[in-house]
């Protein structure tokens, strides 16, 4: 009989050891789990802080006894994985009774990714600091939180789990500080979509410290001092600055590591070493639109893999196509999700792309509680090529990501995007839905209808003699506008245009893009060079609050 040693459970190595079930009943399948949980719902945890999600029970998706049930599933809990001899094919196990051998005719490796932990002056002193990765994880924090009754929180990093933990420390009643190093909150997104997302944690009372780190720790934890020489006085600190690979085993038997000390696999999800594959958080995958080597730590993507290396052990004709990044979270009220690239990856790939920023509704407008989808676009303007989308609102944001983010992995374009037949009644969506709107922009920009330019670049416009207009009403330019810009309101433009040059560029705002593209067209019919503020005063008002 043959032998699957899976070590590593959660996504990428259970999804492995069902699949491979399926097709395979004859087979021996091991799993050797470190901790004491083999399946958990990993993304669930900080809801669990909170009490949103009250029942632990509910964490744990299933049990050694249950998979055994079910699956017929060799699973070891408490067992540590310690040593591979690829030649004799064996993996040395260590457990708290014994240390045996265990032989194996194909191994996977699922080992995940572990909390990077920055070398502070004082770290080892802390007795208050955590990080958050499973449930004993957790189990530390909610002991921590129940026992020495917190009043203050600092969660140092603001990715995903960090936003996560601070809605969900500040949802107890802690009085909850973000330390950021980067320029913005979720560097993973585009520091304008940020902008958002930064907003709703101050309106919730979340204190936000940017481009600031933590360089030492005095009082045991209670007193963070930062590379400002500000210090921040906590009763509790969550570690969220990113994660590494766990890639030691691996490294110790000689398989090949790449970038960051990710695990190297083939098209096959196997390693430089033969009959060993490896999934999850601790390979390197390819960026499915660049196609260069990334790291993606993700529950889709190491789902989906674990999937395909048992359909390759069991002989399928299954390849590995790469990832493209889809992620979302929910931060207080609002959600923010991207696919594909960023405006600054593409920077820094030297691409060739164009950007429109669409506001759009969840739904139909007119029916209650229609809120705003705010949608970034990003697409090479020859090809028509998708590179990437971000977006960010109340409701409705999952979904457009999603459409996108399949539009991508369809090798669809620009072109296409209008042409999405998606489902229509007021209380589901639009006639003309946000991501329509964004084709239809986008198609606008490489057709040569319209021009635009991004908000990072007003002030070299304004610097090089462009006139600047508004086509707000005058009541809603009163309200609040870009400095700079003047009032020419849209339904009297036609009347007033005769007060704007000819020999000058005009850059055109509104609200959010719809009004200035009007007056585009009106006022390029008639002879003036034009081009739009993207996003226009909406963007402007949340960037700059």
């Amino acid at each position: 009989m043959k032998r699957t040693v899976i070590i590593g459970g959660v996504a990428g190595g259970m999804s492995a050891a069902t699949r491979l079930r399926r097709l395979d009943e004859n087979q021996e399948i091991v799993i050797i789990e470190k901790g004491p949980y083999v399946s958990f719902a990993n993304c669930g945890l900080p809801y669990y802080v909170s009490g949103e999600i009250s029942d632990r029970e509910k964490l744990l998706v299933q049990t050694p006894e249950s998979l055994k049930a079910r699956f017929n599933l060799d699973v070891r809990p408490f067992s540590e994985a310690t040593e591979i001899n690829s030649e004799k094919k064996q993996v040395t196990i260590k457990s708290a009774e014994s240390t045996y051998e265990l032989s194996y005719d194909q191994l996977i490796l699922s080992p995940g990714a572990k909390p990077f932990i920055p070398p502070l002056n004082g770290l080892e002193e802390a007795d208050n600091i955590f990080t958050l990765r499973n449930v004993p994880d957790v189990d530390k924090i909610m002991d921590s939180l129940e026992t020495t009754k917190p009043k203050k929180a600092v969660v140092v990093g603001a990715g995903f789990i960090g936003l996560e933990m601070a809605e969900n420390l500040a949802k107890r009643g802690l009085e909850v500080t973000i330390v950021e190093f980067a320029s913005h909150v979720l560097p993973t997104v585009d520091d304008e979509m940020a902008a958002f997302i930064h907003n709703e944690l101050v309106d919730n009372g979340i204190i936000v410290h940017t481009e600031k780190g933590v360089v030492e720790i005095e009082d045991k934890g209670r007193t963070l001092i930062l590379n400002t020489g500000e210090k921040i006085e906590t009763d509790l600190v969550i570690l969220s600055v990113g994660v590494r690979p766990e890639n030691d085993l691996a490294e110790s038997a000689g398989i090949e590591l790449g970038m960051r000390g990710g695990i190297l696999v083939d098209e096959n999800y196997e390693t430089s070493v033969k009959d060993i594959y490896a999934v999850g958080d601790a390979i390197i995958v390819k960026n499915q639109i660049t196609k260069d080597d990334a790291m993606i730590a993700l529950a889709s993507p190491a789902n989906r893999q674990g999937r395909q290396v048992a359909d390759v052990i069991a002989g399928m004709p299954r390849k590995n196509k790469g990832s493209i990044g889809t992620a979302i979270v929910r931060v207080f009220n609002q959600s923010i999700a991207s696919t594909g690239l960023t405006e600054k990856q593409l920077n820094d790939l030297n691409y060739d792309f164009s950007i429109v920023h669409i506001d759009g509704k969840n739904h139909a407008g007119y029916y209650p509680n229609a809120s705003m989808v705010f949608l970034k676009l990003l697409f090479n303007e020859k090809t028509g090529e998708l590179y990437g989308a971000q977006a960010v609102g109340k409701d409705g944001v999952d979904k457009r990501i999603d459409i996108i983010a399949t539009a991508i992995k369809g090798g669809l374009t620009v072109e296409d995007l209008p042409e999405l037949e998606l489902t229509y009644a007021p209380p589901f969506g639009s006639a003309k839905d946000v991501v329509n709107m964004a084709g239809y922009a986008a198609l606008n920009i490489m057709e040569g209808i319209s021009q635009n330019i991004q908000l990072h670049e007003l002030e070299e416009v304004k610097n090089s003699g462009a006139v600047l207009v508004d086509v707000r009403t005058a009541a809603e330019f009163e309200r609040g506008n870009i400095p700079g810009f003047v009032n020419f309101p849209l339904n009297n433009l036609r009347d007033s245009m005769s007060e704007l040059p000819k020999n000058k560029e005009i850059i055109l705002s509104c609200h959010s893009g719809q009004r200035s593209y009007i007056a585009s067209r009106m006022l390029e019919q008639h002879g003036f060079k034009v081009k739009n503020l993207d996003g226009s005063y909406l963007l402007y008002s949340v960037v700059n609050r």
